[in-house]
């Protein structure tokens, strides 16, 4: 029998917005030192936390936790104007970790409601992201995750509605819910670009190439993530079975039986540390097992940390 071929993704793995957020935690604890309060996982990657609490961060799911006067980061996922409140009131020292892409919807909310329009969210009920975004606004915010969602909607002045997304949807679900809002409310508007962040789209486009070429992917990331868990299911609604794995020790040999082309792609808050355990236990099983990368879109985006950690 011919050896297994482990094809990897590209791109895959770490977005611009992650690495900022994982730069920041770092820099702070580098210039204040420990203990640095994170205000959520900073990311969803429970392998990143971990390095960063080893290092002194201590993550917390409300600003209540953290002493007066302490510093506090604000995950990725971004937060509400309650929770900045909050921070300014109990005189928090913030640096905010939100990514770019995140809060480039966040002011699309607030210029929306400036024109007088309500806005409907696209996205994930009880995920920090949407519930940082549909905090933006005391009112005329509703949230919906499927098109039954947009069915059963009843908005106040549907002659005056928009939309937004949450950053890290399946591509093809957020527009079929974008086409349900529009054929029922004829006049609603959208934002100017996709909320659906360059990181996301180029991760699904990936492995929608790539599930052409293989017997079975393998998505490495947690299952907290969003975006990796919608890598997981673009490869499985292809026909491909899929598995999401943690870690190298969440693999399962039983899986390989008669597959010899195997694909790993890793959602965009995964170390590339996680995917080479993950091929290590693939080489394991087979150890004649060859690697190759596949073709795909080169990632440049660099987003800038804030001033007081980005100066020597």
């Amino acid at each position: 029998m011919s050896p297994m071929e482990v094809i990897l993704a590209n791109p895959r793995g770490f977005c611009a917005g992650v690495e900022r957020a994982i730069a920041i935690v770092e820099r702070a604890l580098e210039r204040f030192g420990a203990p640095i309060y994170v205000r959520h996982e900073v990311v969803h990657n429970k392998f990143v936390v971990d390095g960063l609490r080893a290092k002194g961060a201590v993550f917390v799911e409300e600003l209540d936790e953290v002493p007066v006067g302490a510093t506090v980061i604000f995950s990725a996922h971004g937060v509400s104007k309650a929770v900045r409140t909050e921070a300014e009131r109990r005189g928090l020292k913030v640096f905010d970790a939100t990514c770019p892409l995140v809060t480039k919807v966040h002011v699309e909310v607030g210029k929306m409601q400036q024109q007088g329009r309500e806005v409907v969210m696209i996205g994930h009920r009880g995920h920090p992201e949407v519930q940082g975004t549909m905090g933006q606004s005391d009112s005329g915010m509703y949230l919906v995750e499927t098109v039954e969602d947009v069915a059963r909607l009843a908005v106040n002045t549907p002659q005056q509605l928009s939309y937004v997304t949450q950053t890290t949807l399946s591509v093809d679900d957020a527009a079929t819910v974008v086409d349900a809002l529009r054929e029922r409310f004829t006049d609603v508007v959208g934002p100017k670009k996709d909320d659906i962040c360059y990181a996301t789209q180029n991760r699904q486009d990936a492995i929608k190439q790539l599930v052409q070429e293989v017997d079975m992917v393998l998505v490495v990331g947690s299952p907290k993530s969003s975006n990796t868990n919608r890598l997981r299911e673009v490869a499985a609604r292809a026909g491909v079975p899929a598995y999401l794995v943690e870690r190298a020790e969440s693999v399962d040999a039983t899986w390989f039986a008669g597959v010899r082309r195997v694909g790993i792609t890793s959602g965009a808050s995964t170390p590339e540390v996680l995917v080479e355990g993950v091929i290590e236990a693939l080489k394991r099983i087979d150890p004649a097992a060859t690697v190759s990368i596949a073709a795909g879109e080169e990632e440049t985006t660099v987003f800038p940390l804030p001033r007081e950690l980005a100066s020597s």
